[in-house]
C-alpha cells in the first residue's frame, strides 16, 4: 500500500490542502493542534483524491465505457469532476431522499444523475445492475485499494507540513477508505504516530467490526453526521484497520455539534457534522487523558505535559446543507455543556415567572417554553447558562465542576419550592420538546407517543400521514425538518388495549424506523394526560 500511495497522482485535480495550526484550541488544550482542511478540496471534501485516483487507473475499453458509482454527496461530486477532467462518462445514482443541493452539484459537474430508492443501499443495487446492463465501471466510494491509495496522499502531506512527526491523527470513519489510507502510510513511515479512529455513537460500523472480528452489518445508522453513516465497513478497509491495530473513540451528536463550532470560530468555516467528526474524538480523547491523569502536580503529570507534539484532525468536508445550521447551533452548547436544560412546575398566577427569573438569580436563561396547563400549575422548559467551568481546560476537573453547578442549580430551585427535573441528556426533549411545549390535553385516554424518522422528499410527509392509516386517532402531532436526509415525527396515537400488537405490526410493515416514547419521563412531566391537579408549593 506505501507504494501505492507514493506513486498516485492527484494533483493534476486534488490541491494540498493546509494543515491550519488552530491557535485557540492549542491554547485551550496547551498542546500543538492542527486542523487538515480536506474543505479546501474543489468539492470541499477529499473524496476527490481517491475517485480521481481510482479513475486514472482505467484502461482504454474501459474509459469508452465510462463510470457508475452510487453515492449522496462528496463521493458522487468526487467522481462527477473527475470524470469531467479525464472526459469520460458518469452516471451517478443518488437516493431519491438527497437535498437538492447535492444533485444540482453533480449535475453542474457533468455527472447524469439517476434517483433511485431512499436509501444508499437501494441506490448502491441499481447502480450495480446499470453497470451490468451498461458496461459500466463501478468507482466505489471506498473499498478499492486505488481509492484507498488516493486517500493517504492526505498523510504524505501531513507529514511533510509538520516539523515534528505527530502524536495522534484523528481520522473520520465511514466507509474506512480515508483511515486505511492514512494509517497505512503513516504506519510504515512514522509508526510512532497513532492513528485513531472516530465514529459516531449512533453509526459504529467500524467498532462493532474489530470487536466482532470480521465485517458486520449494523440495523441502522444515525442520520446525523450523514457523510459516515455506513452501516457495514468494507472488507478491505477492515482488513488494513484490523491488521494496523487501530482503535476506535465514540463521539455524540451533540459533541459533533460542539466541534462544528470550534472548527468555525477557528477557520471562520461550516464543516459539515462528518468534517467535525474527528475534531470531536481528538476533543473527547483529551478529556479521558485528563480524566485518567494523576493529580496535577505530580510527576506523571510533569511528563504528559513536557514538549507535546502535534494531535492532528482531519476536516473531511463541508457539504452542509444551510438549513441544518439551526439545529447544529442549537445542540452545540449542550455538547460543549454551557448549557442546562429543566422542566420545572411553578405556580400558574400572575408574576410566577417573574418570580422564577428572581429565582435564578444572575444567571443567563437561553430558552424558556411553557404553556398553561392547569389552572393552578404550569411547565416550563428553560434553558440555563453554565459558566463555572467555562475556563478550565478538559479534563476531571472542569467535569466535576460542570456536574456541580449543574446540581446546585436543581437543588436551589428545589429548595425554593419549585418540582424541577434536568433534561439535559434527554434526547427526545432537546430534539422535539423544545418546540413543542403545549401541556397535556384534558380527556385523551390510551394514548401512546411514537417518533418516527423517514426519507425526506417532497410529499414524504402526506405520504407518511397516508400510510399510517385512519384505524387509529392521532392525539399529538410533531414535524421538523432538521435539513438532513430524513424527516422527525413526534406522533401520540391513541391506542385502546386491545389494538396495541395490531398496531405495532402495522408500524413495523410501513418500513419507517420508530421507537416507543411512552415511557419517557419528559412525555409524563409535559404532554400527558393529568390525573389530577399536581400539588405545588404556592408560596
Amino acid at each position: 500500500m506505501l507504494q501505492r500511495i507514493l506513486r498516485a497522482r492527484v494533483y493534476d485535480l486534488a490541491v494540498r490542502t493546509e494543515l491550519q495550526r488552530a491557535e485557540g484550541l492549542s491554547q485551550r488544550f496547551a498542546r500543538p493542534i492542527h486542523l487538515k482542511r480536506e474543505d479546501q478540496q474543489p468539492v470541499f471534501s477529499f473524496k476527490l483524491r481517491g475517485a480521481f485516483h481510482r479513475m486514472q487507473q482505467l484502461d482504454e475499453a474501459e474509459r469508452r465505457a465510462g463510470v457508475i458509482c452510487s453515492s449522496a454527496g462528496n463521493h458522487a461530486q468526487g467522481v462527477a469532476l473527475a470524470a469531467g477532467r479525464l472526459g469520460l462518462r458518469a452516471v451517478v445514482v443518488m437516493p431519491s431522499t438527497t437535498p437538492e443541493i447535492k444533485v444540482d452539484a453533480v449535475r453542474a459537474l457533468g455527472g447524469e444523475v439517476v434517483l433511485h430508492g431512499s436509501t444508499y443501499d437501494d441506490a448502491q443495487g441499481e447502480a450495480r445492475r446499470l453497470q451490468q446492463e451498461q458496461g459500466l465501471v463501478f468507482v466505489h466510494p471506498f473499498d478499492d485499494l486505488d481509492v484507498i491509495a488516493g486517500q493517504g496522499t492526505i498523510a504524505v502531506e501531513i507529514a511533510a507540513q509538520l516539523s515534528v512527526p505527530a502524536e495522534k491523527v484523528f481520522v473520520p470513519i465511514g466507509g474506512g477508505g480515508l483511515i486505511a489510507g492514512i494509517a497505512s502510510y503513516l504506519a510504515a513511515v512514522y509508526p510512532e504516530t497513532e492513528v485513531v479512529g472516530v465514529e459516531p455513537e449512533d453509526a459504529a460500523s467500524m467498532t462493532a467490526a474489530l470487536r466482532a472480528g470480521q465485517p458486520v452489518t449494523l440495523d441502522s445508522v444515525g442520520i446525523f453526521a450523514d457523510g459516515v453513516a455506513v452501516r457495514r465497513v468494507g472488507d478491505i478497509t477492515f482488513s488494513i484497520c484490523r491488521d494496523l491495530g487501530l482503535r476506535t473513540v465514540l463521539v455524540s451528536t451533540d459533541e459533533i455539534c460542539a466541534a462544528i463550532q470550534d472548527i468555525y470560530e477557528e477557520t471562520r468555516t461550516l464543516v459539515e457534522p462528518a468534517g467535525a467528526l474527528a475534531l470531536a474524538g481528538l476533543k473527547r480523547e483529551i478529556a479521558d487523558v485528563r480524566r485518567a491523569r494523576p493529580e496535577p502536580g505530580g510527576e506523571a503529570d510533569d511528563q504528559a505535559e513536557a514538549s507535546p507534539r502535534p494531535w492532528v484532525a482531519v476536516n473531511c468536508g463541508a457539504n452542509v446543507n444551510f438549513d441544518r445550521l439551526r439545529h447544529i447551533a442549537e445542540r452545540a452548547a449542550l455538547g460543549e455543556q454551557r448549557e442546562i436544560l429543566l422542566g420545572v412546575q411553578i405556580p400558574e398566577r400572575p408574576g410566577s415567572f417573574r418570580t422564577f427569573c428572581r429565582a435564578i438569580g444572575e444567571r443567563h436563561v437561553t430558552e424558556f417554553n411553557y404553556r398553561m396547563s392547569h389552572p393552578e400549575t404550569a411547565r416550563i422548559f428553560v434553558g440555563l447558562e453554565l459558566h463555572a467551568a467555562a475556563r478550565l481546560p478538559e479534563g476531571a476537573e472542569r467535569d466535576a465542576r460542570r456536574l456541580a453547578e449543574r446540581r446546585a442549580i436543581v437543588e436551589a430551585l428545589e429548595g425554593q419550592g419549585y418540582r424541577v427535573q434536568d433534561l439535559s441528556d434527554n434526547e427526545m426533549a432537546k430534539l422535539h420538546l423544545r418546540h413543542l411545549i403545549g401541556g397535556p390535553a384534558p380527556g385523551i385516554a390510551h394514548e401512546r407517543l411514537l417518533r418516527f424518522e423517514f426519507p425526506e422528499r417532497r410529499g414524504a410527509l402526506l405520504q407518511f400521514l397516508e400510510a399510517i392509516g385512519s384505524r387509529w386517532n392521532i392525539s399529538l402531532f410533531h414535524y421538523r425538518n432538521h435539513g438532513s436526509d430524513y424527516g422527525r415525527v413526534l406522533c401520540g396515537v391513541q391506542v385502546p388495549p386491545d389494538t396495541g400488537d395490531a398496531l405495532r405490526r402495522h408500524l413495523d410493515s410501513l418500513g419507517y424506523a420508530w421507537s416507543d416514547e411512552s415511557d419517557n419521563p419528559a412525555y409524563a412531566l409535559f404532554l400527558a394526560a393529568d390525573l389530577g391537579a399536581p400539588s405545588v408549593p404556592t408560596r
